[in-house]
């Protein structure tokens, strides 16, 4: 198969899937997936078994939950949020959510109106920001210092109680449920005043509730005593806990250069395919390699685009690498081709699914019209 390509291993996926279905089943709790973090849709079949709808984080996503994912559960929600909404899109946004979740009172008040004048049965809730924190990258904190994310307690207006049945917090980054715990406590201690009347609380995403290590009877436990408390439903809204562990991307070594060291290149990037691992940043692993010196054979990977940092790091080997070699970085579902570019013109890695039957499907091969139309 031509590489680069990402493939999805359905039965992990499901594996997932059946993990936050305990969860919604044994708390009540009703889990909706962030598309931000996983959106490939041609597994919405599969996700939509298990999951109660989507959250968007603007017109298009929620384009494609209502398009794809309702035609596999009619039932499903679609919640929408976004930092600032605008006049262009807030109508066909209010025409295809079921949930719109404000950023602000002054958003909230500027489009109140057009929301009930377009779709008086969609439910409006305003996002909170809980000011706490520990999101293990200032990058990925949306409570830090000067976040724009989320309205304060400071900054809270009460008359948002007349047109709301929500309120949303989003704290976390892949992290276990005593971060969750430490952030909900103060959400409670400053805004569990408002929760009176209000019919739902949604926890947000970034409970990493699918990573071997998580706690999941002690996730359990806080939300039927968070629901019975304040009689209300709890949402959360994963996207790595959906895609976790669940598929790799894998290249090919197209030359090894010697600089000091030896050095592959491949035919994809860390820049352009692997965003995060620069952002955050961190190490993908890779299939049958270690760190640097801890093999016989040590190479820096590197991606195929004129940018110096495009690298993924240091592994070695028990063999010498040899042109055409697969280079297999794991984990990179979640996160990754919802952020690719074509940045130097690179080609798209292709999207792959592996059924459970042990077929490989190929569900998208990008061309040069992929990258042509993104231009002008």
């Amino acid at each position: 198969m031509r590489t680069p390509y990402y493939l999805c291993e359905e039965e992990l996926l499901e594996k997932n899937l059946k993990t936050l279905d305990y969860v919604q089943k044994q708390s009540g709790a009703k889990i909706i997936l962030a598309l931000k973090g996983f959106a490939m849709w041609s597994t919405f079949p599969l996700v939509a078994k298990y999951l109660k709808g989507c959250t968007a984080s603007g017109l298009h996503e929620a384009t494609l939950a209502n398009e794809e994912f309702k035609k596999h559960n009619k039932d499903a929600e679609v919640h929408t949020y976004s930092p600032a909404f605008g006049d262009d899109d807030i109508k066909e946004v209010a025409k295809i959510s079921d949930h719109i979740v404000f950023n602000s009172p002054a958003q909230l008040f500027k489009y109140i109106y057009v929301i009930k004048d377009t779709n008086p049965q969609a439910s409006i809730s305003l996002r909170i920001n809980p000011e706490i924190s520990s999101s293990p990258k200032d990058i990925y904190n949306p409570c830090g210092i000067y976040s724009r994310l989320g309205t304060t307690f400071e900054n809270f207006d009460e008359k948002v109680l007349e047109y709301i049945d929500g309120l949303n917090f989003h704290a976390l980054c892949e992290q276990n449920v005593d971060a969750l715990e430490e952030v909900l406590e103060k959400f409670e201690t400053d805004f569990s005043q408002y929760f009176k009347n209000l019919k739902y609380i949604n926890f947000g995403g970034g409970q990493h509730i699918t990573k071997k290590d998580y706690d999941v009877e002690k996730l359990i436990k806080i939300i039927i005593k968070f629901r019975k408390k304040y009689d209300v439903d709890v949402y959360l809204e994963p996207g790595e806990a959906v895609g976790w562990e669940c598929g790799y991307l894998v290249s090919s070594v197209l030359d090894i250069v010697h600089n000091g060291m030896d050095i592959a290149i491949l035919d994809t990037s860390a820049e352009a395919h692997m965003p995060d691992t620069l952002a955050m940043p961190y190490r993908a692993e890779v299939r049958g390699a270690d760190e640097a010196g801890k093999k016989t054979h040590t190479y820096r990977l590197a991606g195929n685009t004129c940018l110096a940092g495009d690298i993924m790091g240091d592994y070695s080997f028990d063999k010498p690498l040899k042109i055409g070699d697969k280079i297999i970085f794991e984990d990179q579902i979640h996160y990754t081709f919802v952020k690719n570019t074509t940045f130097n013109g690179i080609k798209l890695p292709s999207l792959v699914i592996l059924r459970k039957n042990g077929r490989r499907e190929i569900i998208k091969f990008f061309k040069y019209e992929d990258y042509k139309q993104r231009l002008s």
